[in-house]
């Protein structure tokens, strides 16, 4: 654990905790602090002026990032006949109903997205306090529960990802990992930027973007400008 430590004390020197970098900057500063000796993850965050308890200044959806996050995701689909083989043809890791309904309830997990056809939903909902407190559950919102399997399964493959805003106003979603280009952990960085500007609540006042960050999985956080994408 002290190895750990001293790595992150030598990193974190590298880092001007009171600067704010350019996008590019703070992607190429990331990458020169992570010293694991595995591929790290690449996480942005992002401290929101909004306020969580209120209804119509809660953030929640989906998109597919231009290049991914590096992960290839499992997806179970609870669907039936014609959705079940549109699932199957898809490329969904499992596909079924009540049989990994008991399988989830025996404590099975081997899956991290499950897309649900709405038909499915009375049975899914009962799932609702296993599957809750981990986040699986479907939700019309991040589009996983829809008829539109096809789409649904292939977004997720490509690299679709989920944004919440939690009780604090922060929003963390992985945009990569270290062995990425840095291009593409840029671009990835802007599209997600612009997106969650995209989805302002018009009942937020003040500033919207407090601050944002990007971090490795064992690396320091680095504060990223991102006034520019906020003017617009």
């Amino acid at each position: 654990m002290a190895k750990k430590g001293k790595k992150h004390q030598e990193a974190a020197k590298l880092v001007d905790r009171s600067k704010s970098y350019e996008v590019a900057e703070a992607v190429s500063l990331v990458k020169e602090v992570a010293k694991a000796n595995f591929d790290e993850t690449v996480e942005a965050a992002f401290r929101l002026g909004v306020d969580p308890k209120k209804a119509d200044q809660q953030i929640r959806g989906a998109m597919v990032l231009p290049h991914g996050t590096g992960k290839t995701q499992r997806v179970l689909v609870f669907a039936k006949g014609e959705k079940a083989k549109e699932a199957e043809a898809a490329g969904a890791d499992y596909v079924g109903e009540s049989d990994y309904i008991n399988k989830i309830n025996q404590g099975w997990f081997e899956f991290d997205v499950i897309v649900a056809t709405p038909d499915m939903m009375a049975e899914v909902g009962k799932l609702g306090r296993v599957l809750g407190p981990k986040g699986l559950m479907p939700n019309p919102k991040t589009g996983t529960v829809t008829f539109e399997v096809e789409k649904a399964v292939k977004d997720i493959k490509a690299g679709k990802v989920e944004y919440r805003v939690d009780k604090q106003s922060n929003i963390h979603v992985p945009i990569g990992k270290i062995s990425f280009d840095n291009d593409k952990l840029i671009e990835n960085f802007v599209a997600l930027t612009e997106q969650l500007v995209k989805v302002k609540p018009q009942a937020a006042k003040g500033t919207y973007m407090k601050n944002a960050s990007i971090a490795s999985t064992m690396g320091p956080g680095v504060k990223v400008d991102v006034t520019t994408y906020t003017r617009r």
